[in-house]
């Protein structure tokens, strides 16, 4: 897995991991399109934490799939998730900050990836509408994800419920202004 170190006026509230304490681990969600690899990117670069793309864990079949236009499965997703799961606590375990990305489109998705909410690990829920996806997917070159396919995303999301410690951020404005409003909302370094 790939890694490297590293509007509203007002920022949303911050909001602490599920243990009131810093996150170790984020776990950068959304819809395909939403900016999940270039923000998680970012955010580890400008954190100086590890960095790793949903993108990079699929199996060959889950990618065939998608370039073939056609949607993945719960069953599909499984080995993917536990794989992101993995890394994640990896991360925990050694202590190593990190930013994994990972659509994560439903409740049960979250939790598995966050094994229950262990502490250290804080999602953050990339939120944009379907007009303004759509063209960021369309002006996106070379990725195995089909614009076709974005419908099925948003039949599948289920948006982060009020009883669920996320960080929603409106995927407005540049790259770098997502990142500066979760590195405030999280009062991270």
């Amino acid at each position: 897995m790939p890694e490297s170190p590293g509007s509203p006026a007002v920022p949303p509230p911050a909001v602490p991991g599920p243990d009131g304490s810093a996150p170790t681990v984020l776990l950068v969600t959304g819809v395909s399109g939403s900016g999940k690899s270039t923000v998680g990117r970012l955010l580890a670069e400008r954190l100086g934490w590890d960095f790793a793309d949903a993108d990079d864990f699929h199996p060959p079949a889950n990618i065939a799939k998608m370039r073939a236009g056609t949607a993945l499965t719960d069953a599909d997703r499984g080995p993917w998730l536990d794989a992101i799961s993995a890394w994640i606590a990896g991360r925990l375990a050694e202590g190593r900050p990190g930013v994994v990305t990972s659509s994560a489109l439903k409740r049960a998705y979250r939790d598995r990836l966050t094994a229950g909410r262990v502490p250290g690990v804080h999602v953050v829920f990339l939120d944009g509408d379907r007009d303004l996806i759509a063209a960021r997917m369309r002006a996106r070159k070379g990725h195995f994800f089909k614009p076709g396919l974005l419908d099925s995303q948003f039949r599948d999301l289920e948006r982060p419920a009020a009883d669920e410690p996320v960080l929603h951020v409106p995927v407005t404005g540049a790259p770098d202004e997502i990142v500066t409003r979760i590195v405030k909302a999280l009062d991270l370094p």
